[in-house]
This record gives structure tokens, C-alpha cells and sequence, in this order.
């Protein structure tokens, strides 16, 4: 199988990136699953049902949310009726939505679409090991699932990396996404993850994480409150990690970052070209 797991869409620069430019990447690279992280798609912060479908029609088969799954109070409402947008599955029991699925992609590969939130430096959720263990236990990569994708929306690269290793065997990808800034160390670990620390945005790069660059400045030099951060007005480049996986195992064969579009050395999976 094909995947491809695209970092967190940050305000209009992302979505435009995305819409534009992923139904010809589906069609160039025969994508069997696109997976992308959408909590910062509305104006930097959350989601709206409208940018949703957007994204949905555009070519992901899910999406993914994180610590501003909240942001858009409509998102409390639609994402129950929407299976293919997922929050962090450790929320409290009772919390809307769901934080994980089986996902029918349109080549009729079934992948289990995980979404988990760290706890270091970010708010005090339920045990990710735990909640990730207890999806897999009950949709095995193999037996139930072709493929496993695990969305680790978290700040610190040692609870992503210890994921990944406790996961390795288990699923086919585990990604992290919330810092913005694609790390290098994408790979295939021993057991036969994918893995890479942060899959980067979709966004204005020439920004301070996808926002305009002088409020960002502005609140570091002088700590007073100010103007609302708002996303950059540049072109957007799409940033995440591709992934093709053994059909018999759903463990991966080989993997690659993509980068597209300005401010980052483009890079894409050239095996698939």
C-alpha cells in the first residue's frame, strides 16, 4: 500500500496548498490512503465543518485533530456526525467524536486511523500508551486492519520516539505533528514502523510556525498582551511523510519526507516517480 500523512494544515496558505495540489499527488502516486492533521485549518486554530468537507473532498480519506480540536465550537457538534474526523482518542470518556476508526479508502484497503495526544507540556489527557494499546488490541495490523496510522500530537520528541518504539511492529506508521517543523528523522524502525518525530504544517513557512511573523516577534520582545496571531499571507508548501508498506504484513518497506512548495528544500518520494 501507498500512504502519505500530511502535518497539521495551518489557516488559508495550508489549505489552499492541499486542495490544490493533492488530487493530482493521489493520482501521480497512486495513493491507497491520505491521513492529514487539520486542528489549525481554520484561521491557525481548529476546524469548521465547511473546511472539513473541503479537505475530505480533496482527497483525505481522515482527519486528524490535537490539543485545539476545540477552537471552533461547532466542532463539538459536527464531529459526531463525521467518522472521518478524529480527536485525540486519550479525552476523557464522554468527550464527542471519536479518536479512532477503521477508514474503507476508496482502493479498498482498510486502515486503522489512530489520533493520540502527548501528555509532557501539554494538557494532563488520559495514558497515550494505554489508549493507543487498546485500539490495536482490538483491530490488529494483518488480521483486521492492511494498515495502521498513528497521529502522535505532542511537544516533546522523546514521548513521540517512545511511541514509536513501543509501537514498532504494531502499525504501520507512527508520526508525530503539533510542533510545526519537520524533523529529519524520518525511518523505518527495527520491527517495520515508519516513524518520524514531526511530520511538519501545510502552511506559509516564511511565518513563525505557520502565523505572521511580527505579532510572533513582538510578544517574545516585549511580553505584553497584543493583536491575535493570524496565519502568514504567503504561498504554502505541504509537509508530511510517505509511506509504502508490505501488502501480506501492513509494516513498511521503505519510507520518504515530502516537502513541496517554497522556503523548504523540496523532497518527495522519488521510488514512487
Amino acid at each position: 500500500m501507498r500512504l502519505l500523512f500530511l502535518g497539521d494544515i495551518v489557516g488559508r496558505p495550508g489549505r489552499n496548498a492541499v486542495i490544490e495540489r493533492l488530487p493530482g499527488l493521489r493520482d501521480r502516486w497512486q495513493l491507497d490512503c491520505v491521513v492529514i492533521n487539520g486542528e489549525n485549518s481554520a484561521g491557525g486554530f481548529g476546524i469548521t465543518e465547511a473546511i472539513c468537507d473541503e479537505i475530505l473532498a480533496a482527497g483525505a480519506d481522515a482527519i486528524t485533530l490535537g490539543n485545539h480540536s476545540w477552537d471552533q465550537r461547532e466542532t463539538l457538534v459536527f464531529i459526531e456526525r463525521q467518522p472521518r474526523l478524529l480527536r485525540p482518542v486519550n479525552y476523557p470518556p464522554g468527550t464527542p467524536g471519536r479518536g479512532a476508526n477503521l477508514i474503507d479508502t476508496r482502493s479498498g484497503a482498510r486502515v486503522l486511523v489512530v489520533n493520540v495526544m502527548g501528555r509532557l507540556y501539554m494538557d494532563p489527557l488520559d495514558d497515550p500508551f494505554a489508549a493507543v494499546d487498546r485500539e490495536l488490541e482490538t483491530c490488529p495490523l494483518g488480521q483486521v486492519a492492511d494498515a495502521i496510522i498513528v497521529d502522535v500530537h505532542a511537544e516533546a520528541t522523546s514521548e513521540k520516539e517512545a511511541m514509536g518504539y513501543y509501537l514498532d511492529g504494531r502499525a504501520s506508521l507512527v508520526v508525530g505533528t503539533h510542533t510545526h517543523v519537520p524533523t529529519a528523522d524520518h525511518r523505518v524502525l527495527p520491527g517495520g514502523t515508519a516513524y518520524m518525530s514531526d511530520a511538519g504544517m501545510c502552511g506559509d513557512y516564511d511565518s513563525v510556525l505557520g502565523m505572521q511573523k511580527e505579532e510572533a516577534i513582538r510578544r517574545f520582545l516585549q511580553k505584553t498582551p497584543g493583536t491575535r496571531l493570524e496565519p502568514g499571507l504567503g504561498e504554502g508548501t505541504i509537509s508530511g511523510i510517505a509511506v509504502e508498506t508490505d501488502d501480506r504484513t501492513g509494516l513498511a518497506r521503505r519510507v520518504a519526507a515530502v516537502r513541496l512548495g517554497p522556503n523548504l528544500e523540496e523532497n518527495w518520494p522519488r521510488f514512487w516517480d
